[in-house]
């Protein structure tokens, strides 16, 4: 039964991810439906609608959400690009699910009851719970079939997927030079041109200001907004009021296992020397000499090794502090230093390491062997474990009566509340563009609810909106305005700085850019330039990414070269890359991550590749005014 999960583990643990609760389904009455001319593309004549767009939309906005940690403007990120994108991945989900059907990869039952009884949201103590199953299933809307069918299609579309990208070949060549690329390092630094030089310089024109806003006045709109009380029905809330017992607390304590369980540590300091990847054999040995005297005075004077590190050692992490490297276990140091260090005594002193840094002499000075964390060390972290379990029960077994609830009695939510002895919450005000000051509200799908007719002019309850796991919010409007035009004499003075500003602007780019041809020329000038910071493609050391690539885009063989940028708002930019150190050589473990990387971009490619060859052949038709955004 469980051959498929166990020869594809990547391919179903991606499925368990998509598929716990919220489901994020779009599709389902694709294969029943006909095409209708509000589709937003059709796939050999096969319809994809506006309903499938929207929720793909709004999965991908509460991804980036997630990956911003909520702190975003997500309408920011919903462009034209965007929205094409989104039904270019809708088009390939198609045409990918097409070929699986004419490729018969079937997949049986049994494989699929595997997959259901692995998925840890419908686990309860560890086993599949048909009850918990059925009840996320109604919470969601889903029948046992409607579910099934899904999860068979999207397993075999997967396997054709999986089978497509194993195609691809990853070189240990071509990884080493792309490592090489990406490791490669360069010295920039920056001179700015602040605008703020040149704001006293600026006068506008008479009417410049009112021009601007006669043909921007969609730029002075006060937004719709309303006031909402709200309902929020959450595992994680209803976890928090859950008394977990004494006995509970022993038995998850018993049944954990070696979860719980410490592996040996060690205390250790070190005194680095660094021996560069790229050093001849004459610089090599000159560092091992220099390595052999220092040893030699700490086996003369081991009191002194903190002393001998602060002098001598090149580890500028750890050097002011005698060399301390703090407690570590197996598998958190290079492994020659692991090695050494896991070898040694307490007090002992080891000869010299090498490894990828450098020459390494290695003094332990603690060991603390392998123990099992006490139950009254780990109550919290599991009182907590226990009382999210018992809170997502909780929300299962809830969730359905309270979508009901708040359906069948529109009119209000305080009965809701009562029921259920949740806080009724009240919100400021708030528009129908996602904000991360929303906290819970911010949610597309439930701010366009708010926003409806039904909400607005009848005042009822929203649906129940899953707005996060395990998390549901039912929402009424309580005081509604709709959107007003600001006067000119309301926003005059915020036109008049902008394009104050502007202009500064414009005069510092026309000012670097006469500076930029001058550095270009050869010709030398006295300016003030930052700190100089060490960027690469893989670490932009904290500047910005996109002025990075353009650093690391330039032809810089003979050092120094320039380039500038405007910054919006700020003024212009003038940046110099003044050295290049080529990539450190890489150790076998990280050659091997490199070669992981490679492997899932070939992978991509030729599963982008394989979607376009489908493409080629198959009628496709994009109907861009069915999914623009609205205005």
């Amino acid at each position: 039964m469980f051959t498929l999960v166990q020869k594809n583990k990547r391919l179903i643990q991606a499925l368990i991810i998509l598929l716990i609760i919220p489901f994020a389904f779009f599709g389902l009455e694709a294969y029943t439906r006909a095409t209708r001319g509000t589709d937003v593309a059709t796939v050999d004549g096969d319809g994809i609608t506006p309903r499938e767009f929207n929720e793909a939309l709004r999965v991908q906005q509460d991804r980036l959400r997630t990956a911003f940690g909520g702190q975003v403007d997500i309408s920011a990120f919903d462009t034209p690009e965007m929205r094409e994108a989104i039904v270019d991945s809708l088009i390939a989900e198609r045409l990918v699910a097409t070929e699986a059907v004419k490729s018969r990869l079937l997949v049986s039952d049994d494989t699929l009851r595997g997959v259901i009884m692995a998925m840890p949201a419908f686990q309860r103590d560890g086993h599949f719970s048909k009850p918990d199953y059925e009840a996320l299933l109604r919470a969601q809307g889903l029948t046992e079939a409607q579910f099934e069918a899904r999860l068979r299609y999207d397993l075999s579309v997967g396997q054709l997927r999986q089978s497509v990208a194993e195609t691809a070949i990853a070189s240990k060549t071509v990884a080493t030079r792309l490592a090489a690329l990406e490791n490669e390092q360069r010295e920039l630094s920056e001179s700015l041109l602040p605008a703020g030089l040149y704001l006293d310089k600026v006068t506008l024109d008479a009417g410049q200001a009112q021009a601007y806003y006669e043909s921007h006045k969609a730029e002075f709109l006060t937004p719709e907004r309303a006031r909402v009380e709200y309902l929020v029905l959450s595992s994680a809330e209803l976890g928090k009021n859950i008394t977990v017992t004494a006995e509970e607390l022993q038995k998850a304590y018993a049944a954990a296992g070696s979860k719980y369980r410490v592996g040996e540590q060690r205390r250790a300091s070190h005194i680095l020397l660094q021996l560069p990847a790229d050093a001849d054999e004459a610089a090599r040995a000159a560092v091992r000499k220099k390595a052999e005297a220092v040893l030699a005075e700490v086996q003369k004077a081991p009191a002194r090794f903190a002393e001998l590190a602060k002098q001598y050692s090149q580890d500028t992490g750890s050097a002011a502090s005698g060399g301390d490297l703090g407690l570590f276990g197996r598998g958190m140091m290079v492994k020659p230093f692991e090695e050494a260090a896991f070898g040694l005594k307490a007090g002992e002193t080891s000869g010299l390491v090498e490894s990828e840094f450098g020459l390494h002499i290695i003094r332990v000075t603690e060991v603390q062997p392998e123990r099992a964390r006490p139950l009254e060390e780990v109550k919290k972290e599991l009182t907590e474990a226990l009382q999210r379990d018992k809170g997502r029960r909780g929300f299962v077994e809830s969730a359905e009566a309270f979508a009901n609830q708040v359906y069948e009695q529109a009119d209000a939510l305080k009965p809701v509340a009562e029921r259920f002895k949740l806080e009724l919450r009240k919100s400021d005000w708030i528009t129908r563009s996602p904000r991360p000051e929303y906290g819970v509200l911010n949610n597309p799908r439930l701010l366009a609810a708010l926003f409806s007719p039904d909400s607005l002019k009848e005042r009822r309850n929203t649906d129940a909106v899953e707005v996060a796991p395990d998390t549901l919010v039912a929402a009424r409007v309580t005081e509604h305005q709709a959107a007003r035009q600001q006067s000119f004499d309301e926003v005059r003075a915020d036109i008049e700085q902008k394009l104050r500003r502007e202009a500064a602007v414009k005069r510092a780019t026309e000012a670097g850019e006469a500076i930029l041809a001058k550095l270009k020329q050869g010709e030398a000038r006295d300016i003030k330039w930052s700190a100089a910071r060490m960027v690469s493609r893989r670490d932009p050391g904290g500047a910005d990414p996109a002025v990075v690539r353009t650093a690391m885009g330039l032809d810089a063989s003979q050092p120094p070269v320039y380039f500038g940028e405007i910054r919006a708002g700020e003024g212009y930019a003038v940046y110099r890359v003044s050295k290049v150190l080529a990539a450190q050589q890489r150790a076998d473990d990280a050659l091997r991550q490199d070669l992981e990387r490679l492997r899932r971009r070939a992978a991509a490619s030729e599963y982008g590749s394989y979607v376009a060859s489908l493409r080629a052949r198959t009628e496709v038709t994009i109907n861009r005014e069915n999914f623009a955004k609205p205005q």
